[in-house]
């Protein structure tokens, strides 16, 4: 089962180990635990340990006591508790968006930009607006990325959620969805440039699949399919594989590749 907070559990504590300057086997020793569970944790790929390996991990790592707790606690959630939970924070998000936007443009400059309306909408319950209750929110169209190599990525500035364009995708609920338009043939032939696929930041990206990929230390972006892979001295590596054999696929270090987003939708013009 994907989770935000598996991301989010595994990412605290490579970021904080890699600021530490301390290796993953060395951390594994100090917490006792192998280094294999250790790296499967730290790339979403296992659920949150017991609450006595996470103790141990946040005294090795220096982090306050109960910080990891609480986000294992999150991921441990029921997916209807989290779902009503984001709900309820949309709900108070959108409060704040109206006091703030008649605040600032006054009621009657934020009723002719059409941007009172949208607010108000937000604030109705969706046992009253069964239509957009039924759709997803919209999805920000950030450009393109390429499905060749190489290519920077650019989302042109925008900050998050805030696009030129937005496209709709039934049963995705997730707030940090973005869509890009693919650049290129190598995901040939399941996609075509011009595709619009959409990315989802909570699905699980499992070996195999198509994904948004964010590479460091120059900020490439690319649309692979990737592999997760072990070298023969066990470092961790991933394979970014092109569906297009005309291409090769590329190898990295785990720790090159500074995000990975699963492709769950596809959208395609009709010629």
């Amino acid at each position: 089962m994907a989770h935000n907070a598996a991301s989010a559990l595994g990412l605290m504590v490579r970021e904080r180990r890699a600021a530490l300057g301390m290796s993953l086997t060395l951390l594994a020793e100090r917490v006792g635990c192998a280094k294999s569970y250790l790296s499967a944790i730290e790339n979403g790929r296992r659920g949150p340990p017991g609450d006595e390996l996470l103790r141990r991990l946040e005294r090795a790592l220096g982090l306050t006591s109960g910080e990891l707790e609480r986000v294992a606690r999150w991921q441990r959630t029921p997916e209807p508790v989290r779902r009503d939970f984001a709900n309820l924070h949309e709900g108070q998000r959108a409060v704040d968006a109206l006091t703030s936007l008649v605040g600032r443009d006054g009621l009657d400059a934020a009723y002719r930009s059409g941007e009172l309306g949208r607010v108000i909408e937000q604030l109705r319950p969706a046992e009253e607006r069964p239509l957009e209750a039924a759709l997803p929110n919209e999805v920000p169209v950030i450009n393109s990325v390429t499905a060749g190599y190489p290519h920077d990525f650019t989302d042109m500035g925008y900050p998050a959620r805030v696009a030129d364009e937005y496209v709709r995708c039934p049963d995705l609920h997730d707030p940090d969805a973005f869509a890009a338009r693919v650049v290129g043939d190598s995901m040939e032939p399941d996609y075509r440039q011009g595709d619009i696929v959409v990315f989802s930041p909570i699905r699980d990206a499992a070996s195999g699949t198509d994904c948004f990929v964010r590479l460091e230390p120059d900020h490439e972006s690319t649309f692979k399919r990737v592999y997760f892979e072990t070298g023969e001295d066990g470092a961790e590596l991933i394979r970014i594989q092109p569906i297009n054999n005309r291409y090769p696929p590329r190898v990295v270090p785990r720790e090159q590749v500074a995000g990975l987003y699963r492709a769950v939708s596809l959208q395609r013009s009709v010629p």
